[in-house]
């Protein structure tokens, strides 16, 4: 039974030096918390002011540095040229909505064979052991090959065996390689989030009369995704970046349209203008993952639910 403070008889304030019972519309914060509250508000301002302070030098220092180096202004003709980043500018955006929606179709492709891997191989029971073997070959396998190199075997690979029916078209089959290299690795994150589930909840759910699958669909597996956000998204921000090698097999996209004309002028000033809306694009999804990933350690902390 807990005791409060009326029931055990004792007075005074409270550990933050407030009366106790000063709460409502007569609350008056006492003099220690205000001093308390006027000192936080001091040391945030002091401390930005010198977040701000060090981060001018520190700019100021590496602009000096840069600008000074022996090699500089060769290096400013050759990659800051303002006329070609104009030049380069428009087409490099064209080229970037390849690069957009091979990420929407190629991150569908990668959840959902991520997913069917993961289900695979979390199967239990000596029947389903070929399939789990299967399943942790193709993690083994595709988590351990270079993505250039899968590039290249799917890209240049398939069109020189000729066969009937299968397109050799470069931006279908760098969509592929894609999305086999990208499963494995989004397999292991839904895997390692469904074996964090406690085998207490699987047990629950058979209790009250759900079958294995049921128990999968309805009660592991949304467990295992909400706690695996964070990761996830940043597998689809490395997959965003990643969808620029597609150039390799001559798919117009932004990169290949920054390297028409760096083989034109031999100029390298539109690979920083496709760098830099590389950047643009990748920034907001990656303070989404910040974000989420905050908000699910605030409620972890909290005992919220997962």
């Amino acid at each position: 039974m807990t005791v409060t403070k009326a029931e055990s008889g004792h007075g005074g304030s409270d550990d933050n030096g407030d009366m106790p019972g000063a709460s409502g519309d007569g609350y008056v914060p006492s003099q220690r918390r205000l001093d308390r509250e006027r000192y936080k508000r001091a040391r945030a301002r002091r401390a930005t002011a010198i977040a701000a302070l060090s981060t001018l030098v520190t700019a100021v220092v590496l602009y000096l540095v840069v600008v000074n180096a022996p090699g500089w202004p060769r290096t400013k003709e050759t990659f800051f040229d303002w006329q070609y980043a104009r030049e380069a500018f428009p087409k490099v955006l064209e080229g970037l909505w390849l690069n957009v929606r091979l990420l929407l179709i190629c991150g569908v492709a990668v959840l959902v064979l991520g997913m069917l891997i993961a289900v695979a191989r979390t199967l239990r029971g000596p029947v389903f052991f070929p399939l789990r073997a299967l399943a942790a070959a193709y993690t083994d396998f595709f988590r351990g090959l270079p993505l250039i190199i899968n590039l290249m075997i799917v890209v240049l690979g398939v069109p020189a065996l000729r066969l009937q029916g299968v397109t050799v078209d470069p931006v279908l089959l760098g969509g592929t390689a894609l999305t086999l290299t990208y499963s494995a690795y989004v397999a292991e994150v839904f895997r390692a989030g469904i074996e964090s589930v406690h085998p207490s909840q699987r047990a629950a759910a058979r209790s009250l009369g759900l079958t294995n699958r049921q128990a999968l669909r309805h009660v592991v597996l949304p467990q295992a995704v909400r706690r695996q956000v964070p990761p996830l998204l940043n597998d689809l921000v490395s997959l965003q970046k990643d969808t620029g090698l597609v150039s390799i097999g001559g798919a117009v996209d932004a990169v290949r349209a920054a390297d028409i004309i760096v083989g034109r002028s031999l100029n390298y000033t539109p690979y920083i203008v496709a760098g830099l809306v590389f950047v643009a694009l990748t920034i907001p999804m990656t303070r989404l993952t910040d974000w989420v990933t905050a908000r699910m350690d605030r409620r972890r902390a909290q005992g919220g639910a997962l």
